[in-house]
């Protein structure tokens, strides 16, 4: 007898669903807790406060809502065989338009042509309460519907140009791969995701966002001060308009070698006045830099990437599982979808896992900062964040544990309030 992969999966797709609707439940109690922390009190703003739990909750009932058509949609779509019946109906089309619907790559590409379709009906309605009302309700949206739908038309023109060559590259790489095709696999994952992280910066974030220098002046001055003391090879310092869409705020750096550039939303500029915040924060950035966690967090990606697929070879070829899920054939890309959908246990438990890494890398970044001398500037720029982007200031933590990548302002507060321990 097979193996009930498709009821296996849509079992554990619900299970997920329940637990993590306790969570989030959880969550939902401490979010109406009518009192600050301890530690944050007389840091955070009664005002301050009530606006974040207004927020809070609101994204909270949102969520709520989303969550479950999202769990009923994709449990519809596995179990009531949707998708093998969508593989039929991209057949038709392709030979209606007169084409070979022998031909895989064509068919696969008529096939998520209207997955992208489906997904952006399905999701626009979401987006824009989102944006439009929640985002609006609370002063965050910046954007008009005009910027909204043309960004989206962007995001779409970007996948109707880039997805065709991916996709034909991992349908043919599959279908010649032999015994080495996880690596094959690899290999090209990994070259394309070099070549995007080079070029989104330099052709496709400019689409969306507009890149001006950092203008002269004393901010620019410390951060290059700063990054030169550390030996940071910065190349370029930038100042994005986030606020042409968001009111909320953050910095990132990115490149490769000694080609480095640090990005400050202008956002954060008019949130802190203060630069030595701002700085702080860079401080912490450059900490993640020194401390080598971009480079342990990319190899870590490239490892988890080829696990994956040296798993995806080993099932690529069951037909019962293909069978399972109502596919009378073994498509390239339908054999992805449905390992990806096997394997979504231990996704979860890699997903915690990484979580945990990752938190412990923004406590060893804010200590880096400390160790520079910015401990009282970063708890400040801390603080500021967390005020001006209203996030939740009571958080349950079995939530946190599990959803959050950073600790809750509460801990990373704690951890730069102890002070450092001294070598006998």
């Amino acid at each position: 007898m097979a193996f009930p992969y498709m009821e296996a999966v849509v079992g554990f797709m619900i299970l997920m669903y329940i637990f993590e609707t306790y969570l989030d439940l959880r969550q939902h109690s401490a979010l109406k807790l009518p009192t600050l922390p301890k530690t944050l009190e007389g840091v955070i703003s009664q005002e301050k406060f009530e606006k974040s739990r207004d927020y809070s909750l609101d994204k909270s009932h949102f969520h709520f809502f989303h969550e479950f058509v999202t769990i009923l949609m994709d449990s519809a779509i596995l179990f009531y065989g949707v998708l093998p019946w969508f593989w039929k109906k991209s057949e038709e089309f392709v030979v209606l338009i007169g084409l070979n619907a022998e031909n895989e790559i064509l068919h696969t590409l008529a096939f998520l042509a209207g997955v992208m379709v489906w997904s952006q009906i399905t999701d626009l309605p979401f987006s824009l309460y989102s944006t439009f009302v929640i985002e609006a309700r609370h002063g965050f949206n910046k954007q008009t519907l005009l910027l909204f739908f043309r960004d989206l038309f962007k995001g779409i023109c970007l996948a109707v140009i880039l997805g065709p060559p991916i996709v034909s590259a991992i349908i043919i790489i599959v279908q010649k791969g032999g015994p080495y095709l996880a690596i094959y696999l690899w290999g090209f994952m990994f070259v394309l995701s070099i070549v995007m992280m080079t070029l989104y910066p330099i052709l496709i974030a400019p689409l969306f966002n507009k890149f001006t220098p950092l203008p002269e002046g004393e901010l620019r001055e410390k951060i290059e001060k700063l990054a030169s003391s550390l030996n940071f090879p910065l190349k370029k310092l930038f100042v994005v308009d986030g606020s042409t869409r968001s009111s909320h705020s953050n910095a990132y750096m990115y490149g490769f070698f000694k080609n480095k550039r640090i990005v400050l939303y202008d956002t954060l500029i008019q949130q802190c006045k203060n630069n030595e915040e701002i700085v702080a924060v860079i401080a912490h950035e450059l900490g993640h830099w020194k401390l080598n966690h971009t480079m342990y967090s990319f190899i870590a990606v490239q490892i988890l990437t080829l696990l994956q697929f040296g798993g995806y070879t080993l099932v690529r070829n069951s037909s019962d599982l293909f069978r399972s899920f109502g596919f009378d054939t073994q498509p390239v890309l339908i054999g992805l979808i449905l390992f990806q959908h096997t394997v979504i246990p231990l996704q979860h438990l890699v997903s915690f896992a990484l979580n945990l890494v990752s938190r412990s890398f923004e406590f060893q970044a804010d200590a880096f900062a400390k160790k520079l001398g910015y401990a009282s500037p970063l708890r400040s720029g801390l603080v500021k964040l967390q005020e001006e982007n209203l996030s939740s200031m009571n958080t349950d933590p079995w939530y946190s544990a599990y959803h959050y990548s950073h600790p809750p302002l509460v801990e990373r507060l704690a951890a730069l309030d102890t002070p450092d321990k001294k070598a006998d």
